[in-house]
C-alpha cells in the first residue's frame, strides 16, 4: 500500500511539472543567470574532460543543463529548469527538460547534462520540433570517459554526442526513460 501512494505522489508531481512545462515555460531565473550557469557548467566539463573541449570546437550547437534533479521510488521524475544553447560562443536559446521513468529505482540526484549538436540537420530538428523527446529523432551517443578518449574525426558519426557530469546524491536502479527537450522563454 505504501508503494501505490508513492507512485501516486510520483506521478502528480511528474504531471505538474509536465503541465507547468506545457503552459510556456516562464522561469523565476532570468536568461542572464541560465546563461552564467550553463557557461559554467560547461566550463567544468571542459576542465575535466579535455576530449569534451575538442568536441565542442566542431560542433554546430551545444545544449547544456546545468542543474537537473531525478528523484524516484519505483516511478521516478527528472526535471532541469533552464538550459542554455550556445553557438559559436553565444547563447542562442533556452530550454528545459522533464522525464518520468518506472521501473526498479530508488533515490535522489542532481547531474549536470551536455548535448553536443554536430550537424546542421541534428540541430535544426531541435529548432523545428515542438518540445524534443529524446528517442524520436536525431540518433544520441551517451559519452562516457572511455569512449571520450577515443573520439576522432572518423568515429564522430552521430548527430547528437551527449556528456552526463557533476552527479551529486545517489540514484540507484534500471528504468525506461524518456525525456523531453522544450523551448522556453525566461525574463
Amino acid at each position: 500500500m505504501l508503494n501505490n501512494k508513492w507512485f501516486i505522489l510520483v506521478l502528480i508531481s511528474l504531471l505538474t511539472i509536465t503541465g507547468c512545462q506545457s503552459m510556456g515555460g516562464e522561469l523565476t531565473s532570468s536568461a542572464g543567470d541560465i546563461t552564467r550557469d550553463s557557461n559554467a557548467a560547461l566550463q567544468d566539463l571542459y576542465a575535466k574532460n579535455p576530449e569534451a573541449r575538442q568536441l565542442g570546437k566542431r560542433a554546430k550547437g551545444i545544449l547544456v543543463f546545468p542543474d537537473i534533479l531525478k528523484a524516484g521510488f519505483i516511478g521516478g521524475i527528472q526535471y532541469g529548469s533552464g538550459g542554455a544553447l550556445f553557438k559559436k560562443g553565444r547563447t542562442a536559446g533556452y530550454y528545459n527538460i522533464v522525464a518520468g521513468s518506472y521501473g526498479l529505482q530508488a533515490g535522489v540526484q542532481s547531474f549536470s547534462y551536455a548535448l553536443f549538436f554536430m550537424d546542421n540537420d541534428s540541430l535544426s530538428y531541435l529548432n523545428k520540433s515542438e518540445g524534443w523527446e529524446i528517442g524520436v529523432g536525431p540518433s544520441i551517443v551517451v559519452v562516457d570517459e572511455g569512449m571520450a578518449k577515443s573520439l576522432t574525426s572518423t568515429t564522430l558519426q552521430k548527430g547528437v554526442y551527449a556528456f552526463i557530469f557533476g552527479q551529486k546524491g545517489l540514484m540507484a536502479g534500471l528504468g525506461l526513460q524518456g525525456s523531453k527537450i522544450s523551448r522556453i522563454n525566461p525574463n
